[in-house]
Formats: structure tokens, C-alpha cells, sequence
């Protein structure tokens, strides 16, 4: 955390940093209960942030709210937050029923943008936990977990680069373009996992 940062969470910045290492402490911890092979490790890499408060501040502005950390402790979902990288999609799920079982969070939503995936093509599992707080009056604040494949990783990073390009033209045909990527990616996650379940049953 910055000292920008610091200085606009104020009272709640050490809890945030907390709750951040014991989200990295506890995915660890799940991952190693998979598998601790490395080359059988279900996740890629996995990475937990704390939301820059130039980066809160906008999303504030755009819900009409506050523009403070106590609006958006109170308010937004993903003050906080871990992204874990799996190799299969498989991996996925496995990691889920992981997350649905720990006693250090409480699980209030799923949205799997596997299954249903955004218009634009978008794929990614994210789960909303609340976890315990106890700073400043709040209780309780929400968190998230998004998991995705490296190649859904990779469609997101790079669309979003894309979308915060200004004066695109021919927009209809590069958001086609995009989707069609998408779905090209995530049809080779198939069958990768195909290939790798045929392996295993080796």
C-alpha cells in the first residue's frame, strides 16, 4: 500500500492489509491441499490487492457515492481482493468447493461467467465473501475471489487495454473480433482439459 493509499484508508489501512495476507495465506493453503507437486499445481499464480484509493475514488464517483473509504467499505464488494490463475478449467471448481468450505469467510454469491459468460465474451468464476472487519463501526465488509484460466487471464488482460483506448474506430468490428477470440480461447481450455483428463487416466 502507498502512502497515498494509506493516508485516505487511515484507521482502516492496517485491517485492509490483513484481511489481504490472510486471503493469500488461506489460497495457499487451499492450493497445497490439492497438490504441493509443482507439476501438478492447480493455479499458475495467484495474486491479492488492495484497491488503489485513486482507483476506488473513480468507482465511487461513477455510483454517485462518497468519495471516502467509508463509503466504500460500507458500499463496493472489491476493496479487497485475490485473483488465482489455474491451468485448467477442471482446476476451477476444484478451487471453489475449496473456497465454499473455509471458515474464514462466509460465501453470499457466486457468479460464474464460465457458464454464462458476458456478452462481450468475458469468462471468469467470481465469488463475493463477507469477512470479519471490526474497525471503525463496520463490522463486516465484502470481499472477492475471481478465478479463471491462464487463457482467460490473458483475453481480460488484453481487452482490457483495448477498452481504455479512446477514438477506436470501427468499434462493432473489433468487439467481434474479440469475442471471437474468446470463444476460440476458451474452446482450446476444452480441450486441454480433455487432453489432460485422457492423461490422467493414463
Amino acid at each position: 500500500m502507498t502512502s497515498q493509499d494509506r493516508q485516505f484508508y487511515g484507521i482502516y489501512a492496517d485491517k485492509l492489509i490483513q484481511i489481504a495476507a490472510m486471503l493469500e495465506e488461506e489460497i495457499n493453503k487451499m492450493l497445497d491441499s490439492i497438490s504441493t507437486d509443482p507439476e501438478l499445481a492447480p493455479a499458475e499464480h495467484i495474486k491479492c490487492r488492495i484497491k488503489s484509493s485513486d482507483s476506488l475514488k473513480e468507482k465511487l464517483r461513477k455510483n454517485d457515492l462518497p468519495e471516502t473509504a467509508e463509503a466504500g467499505l460500507k458500499n463496493l464488494s472489491d476493496l479487497v481482493g485475490a485473483r488465482v490463475i489455474t491451468h485448467f478449467v477442471g482446476d476451477i471448481y476444484d478451487v471453489l468447493r475449496l473456497i465454499e468450505a473455509n471458515n474464514s469467510w462466509k460465501v453470499i454469491k457466486i457468479k460464474d461467467y464460465i457458464a454464462n459468460m458476458k456478452p462481450n465474451g468475458y469468462r471468469s468464476l467470481h465469488v463475493l465473501m463477507t469477512v470479519p472487519f471490526g474497525v471503525g463501526g463496520i463490522d463486516t465488509i465484502d470481499t472477492e475471489i475471481q478465478l479463471r484460466t491462464i487463457a482467460m487471464d490473458c483475453w481480460a488482460s488484453l481487452e482490457h487495454q483495448l477498452k481504455y483506448k479512446k477514438n477506436i474506430r470501427n468499434t462493432a468490428l473489433i468487439e467481434g473480433e474479440l469475442k471471437r477470440c474468446a470463444d476460440e480461447m476458451a474452446s482450446t481450455d476444452l480441450s486441454m482439459q480433455t487432453i489432460r483428463d485422457l492423461i490422467r487416466k493414463e
